[in-house]
């Protein structure tokens, strides 16, 4: 048995290295994919355009302007005459959100009382609206602040705000760190899925199945090379997390050991798309039918928490989903094996079916 597993290893493997285009492709997923993705898929507000409507013309206005279009957050598009202006501007998109500071702020101001300012928000991505109203109150905010005609501390507890684990509050630590492990799950399904799909085409698995080679030898010959490539291709994914300034707080060891079981998974979901398949065609689309559900489920994109109770239930069967708190974990709070074993064991338990699932359909379908 040792001697035609290795055989077939190495059969395998030189196949695999002589993919150049799939070698291509998983440096590519690795690497210039995570920068794109992780770049364009930023949720956080920059530059929103802001359009101004200064109804009060005093220093107190211009020193509200100044504080909003100094922010990141806003960029000035232009001052305007009248609410209705700004509404047109709004309708055609030229501005997202705009300010009205009403006539006699300075002098409400003076007298201790509190002038209204109107914010209106273009409300067709929630997300941003939200997201854009918080940043103008904590502006507005800050104004009153400093502006205070009381300067005697409100009686009671002050609380103290102290954010771990990423305390710049940075969409861009979370998005890259999620593109790696959904680059991970690509490779480790579409691979595996194609190359056992390619051998039912060409005729070859039919030659190796009058070997004595067996199923398990088979399937664990088709994992080998991905599983390796996979390990190998986190590397250079470490220089992207670096290079947007991600520290990993934990240990390599195990974030490697921990994403080669991650990987397992994910080569079990291939091998079973593979099974079922019969042409590449279907395991392509099978394996597209399967991951954008599991990367939605995973909380890459969303909070699990915000999602119905049966999805966070459902979440529960994706791998990706439990790797998340193995990668963030790692990298970001320097969680140790007694803080992930509970991921660990998860994807174990959902590894070892979905192998004995396609072993079963591969033994029957070869019968």
């Amino acid at each position: 048995m040792g001697t035609r597993l290795a055989g077939l290893l190495l059969k395998e493997t030189i196949q695999f290295l002589r993919d150049r285009v799939m070698l291509f492709l998983i440096l590519w997923l690795y690497t210039v994919e995570i920068v794109i993705c992780t770049l364009a898929l930023s949720f956080e507000i920059e530059d929103m355009p802001l359009a101004v409507v200064d109804l009060d013309r005093t220093p107190a206005s211009r020193e509200i302007i100044d504080s909003f279009i100094v922010t990141e957050p806003f960029a000035l598009a232009g001052y305007l005459a009248s609410a209705a202006e700004a509404t047109s501007w709004l309708q055609s998109g030229r501005a997202r959100v705009a300010l009205v500071i009403p006539k006699g702020l300075q002098r409400d101001l003076a007298r201790g009382d509190t002038p209204a300012l109107q914010l209106l928000l273009d409300g067709t991505n929630s997300n941003v609206a939200a997201q854009a109203r918080g940043y103008a109150l904590q502006i507005v905010g800050r104004y009153q602040s400093r502006h205070s005609i009381e300067n005697v501390p409100a009686a009671g507890a002050q609380p103290v705000v102290r954010v771990w684990y990423n305390p710049d509050r940075t969409y861009t630590s979370f998005m890259v760190l999620s593109m790696v492990a959904v680059a991970a799950l690509m490779v480790g399904v579409i691979y595996p899925a194609a190359s056992i799909v390619r051998e039912k085409e060409t005729g070859t698995i039919e030659q190796l199945r009058v070997t004595p080679i067996s199923i398990m030898e088979l399937f664990v010959a088709k994992t080998f090379p991905t599983l390796v490539m996979g390990l190998l291709a986190v590397f250079p994914s470490l220089l992207i997390v670096w290079w947007f300034g991600v520290p990993m707080r934990g240990s390599l060891l195990l974030f490697l050991a921990l994403t080669g079981l991650f990987l397992l998974s994910a080569i079990a979901i291939g091998v079973l798309v593979a099974a079922i398949s019969r042409t590449q065609q279907q395991a392509l689309l099978l394996s597209f039918f399967g991951l954008f559900p599991m990367m939605f489920l995973s909380g890459t994109l969303a909070p699990v928490e915000s999602m119905p109770e049966a999805l966070q239930t459902l979440s529960l069967a994706s791998p990706l989903r439990h790797y998340m708190d193995v990668i963030l974990g790692v990298f970001l709070k320097g969680a140790g094996l007694t803080d992930l074993w509970p991921q660990a064991v998860t994807l174990i338990a959902i590894g070892v079916p979905l192998f004995a699932t396609a072993t079963y359909i591969f033994t029957k379908r070869s019968a």
